[in-house]
């Protein structure tokens, strides 16, 4: 076959070849599944959730695993289920990591391990020897569920997707501490400043877990924070991008009722953990629809609402 042959064949850049034009977060929905964040606050859509189980008992002492006490397991298991039943109730579709061998104990805390952007998800690596190793189970879900896998920290770096938060859908503000290193800090931030998002990074407070413990956004305007907890940069940033910034009024809900570790499922609408009567008034004065679903057992574990989802999809915008 000559070259003028050649050049004319579609395999060739010919007259058949059709060039691929759209972006990948159009392709969402299409070629891959359905996924995408770029705020904190839009309507969610879907979850990442895992079911908890005998890896929960695999152990006398919880604080060698991380966690705060021991957990009764059928407890932990149902408040897991009616936690996902209030998603669904709430038109959330949930899925579910599924490891092909003995989980984890923290396994649970999906939020951890995934940190998603319009155009696919960040893939943690856990900074605790205890936690190594679950990002592989997300990791397999998201493929097949088609969630594009933009980058997998490496190296000696850390990152925990409860470190990332997306003040709007140009910006993101990124917390440095004890779950994310400044090298997994560095890679994060080189994809999303590929993806033209500005970055502002923030170092956290000694004896705190992850920036999503001590800030919340619930809509386009309002952030609910933990004060003396959140550094002074990311009030500043929150103000300049036109947030109204709030402080929980009650620590000892926050430290044992976990009132801030919620989920925004819509604009001022939050699932958050039940038995924190004053949090819950607080917010319901700034005009926020409050669901709230017992997680007291969870608990136990170190965390609660906030931790135990992986964000799969929100409704998307440009402002």
């Amino acid at each position: 076959m000559n070259s003028d042959l050649l050049h004319n064949m579609s395999a060739y850049g010919g007259r058949g070849w059709s060039p691929r034009k759209s972006s990948l977060q159009e392709e969402a929905g299409r070629i891959w599944g359905r996924f995408g964040q770029s705020t904190e606050w839009t309507t969610l859509r879907a979850v990442l959730l895992h079911r908890p189980g005998p890896e929960l008992q695999t152990t006398q002492n919880p604080d060698t695993i991380q966690m705060l006490a021991r957990l009764d397991v059928e407890k932990a298991r149902f408040q897991h289920e009616t936690l996902a039943q209030a998603y669904i109730q709430a038109g959330v579709k949930v899925f579910y990591v599924e490891p092909g061998e003995a989980s984890l104990p923290n396994q649970m805390f999906v939020s951890d391990l995934m940190f998603m952007t319009p155009e696919g998800a960040v893939l943690a690596r856990p900074a605790s020897t205890v936690r190594a190793g679950e990002e592989r189970w997300c990791a397999r879900r998201l493929a097949e569920l088609g969630v594009p896998i933009l980058k997998s920290v490496r190296g000696r770096g850390t990152f925990e997707g409860a470190d990332a938060a997306w003040i709007d859908p140009s910006t993101v503000l990124l917390g440095r501490g004890l779950r994310t290193n400044a090298e997994g800090t560095s890679q994060v931030t080189a994809l999303l400043l590929e993806m033209n998002v500005r970055v502002i990074q923030i170092d956290l407070p000694c004896g705190t877990m992850h920036l999503n413990g001590m800030l919340r956004l619930v809509d386009r305007n309002l952030a609910l924070a933990w004060p003396r907890r959140l550094a002074h940069a990311a009030v500043e940033a929150l103000r300049d991008h036109g947030y109204a910034v709030h402080f929980i009024p009650d620590e000892a809900e926050a430290i044992r009722g976990f009132a801030l570790n919620f989920v925004t499922i819509g604009p001022r609408k939050i699932l958050m953990p039940a038995g924190n009567p004053n949090t819950q008034a607080f917010y319901e004065d700034l005009g926020i629809t409050c669901q709230t679903v017992e997680v007291d057992e969870l608990a136990k574990a170190a965390g609660a609402i906030g931790c135990l989802t992986g964000i799969i999809e929100r409704e998307q915008t440009s402002t």
